[in-house]
């Protein structure tokens, strides 16, 4: 990837919509690769080293959610899924299995720019090993475990830490509950209240105005994002 122009694979068995995604990448300078099945979209991961994928999970010949485990096998390119309104346990399944974020359909063309930019910021931060995040007046130093919000360090407890480290980790991604649960407690089965309480609680300390959060965003029914 040159600049900020990039190779994106359409994976989309409705030539409309195909079309219509080719159409707002071309607009935004990026470079736009088509397939109508899953194994199109493998042939193209080989041959074409597209720099992001984007993936509607309804494919006539492979599985959605199966698609993306047999990318992830081969390639730790970005995966932002199309999805359905509605679909919140598809949403979760696609993120746990590796995607990086989904859209909901139908989609606005800012809202799908800004989603694949994120992505393709998260994938160039691993491949850089940032160990800082920052945004606004808020900075991350994930190396020194120091939390600051303007010129104020801020004292956050072990398990406010270590959500805020997960999601600075991977910035722009998409962290679903159970992601969190199994990196923070260990342990899946823990009652989601309980990161509920914890972000609340790293809100109000790492947030200017905790109800209208800019930073830690809630993904209703999924999980959570930093931005």
């Amino acid at each position: 990837m040159t600049g900020d122009a990039a190779t994106i694979l359409i994976v989309e068995d409705e030539p409309p919509i195909r079309r219509l995604l080719r159409s707002i990448l071309t607009a935004h300078e990026h470079r736009a690769l088509e397939a109508a099945t899953g194994g199109e979209a493998l042939s193209a991961l080989r041959h074409h080293r597209p720099d992001l994928i984007l993936l509607d999970l309804g494919l006539p010949d492979i599985d959605g959610q199966a698609l993306i485990g047999r990318i992830r096998a081969i390639s730790p390119v970005p995966i932002v899924v199309l999805s359905s309104r509605g679909d919140e346990a598809a949403k979760v399944a696609a993120l746990d299995a590796g995607a990086d974020d989904y859209v909901t359909k139908p989609f606005g063309a800012d809202e799908l720019m800004a989603r694949l930019r994120a992505a393709l910021r998260h994938r160039l931060q691993q491949q850089g090993a940032e160990r800082t995040f920052t945004s606004g007046e808020l900075s991350v130093d994930l190396v020194r475990h120091l939390v600051r919000r303007g010129a104020e360090d801020v004292k956050l407890s072990p398990k406010e830490y270590d959500i805020l480290e997960q999601l600075a980790i991977h910035a722009g991604k998409v962290l679903t509950h159970r992601h969190l649960l199994r990196e923070v407690w260990r342990d899946e089965t823990v009652d989601p209240q309980y990161l509920r309480v914890y972000v609340r609680q790293l809100r109000q300390k790492i947030e200017a105005d905790p109800s209208s959060p800019r930073h830690v965003l809630t993904e209703p029914g999924v999980g959570y994002r930093l931005v």
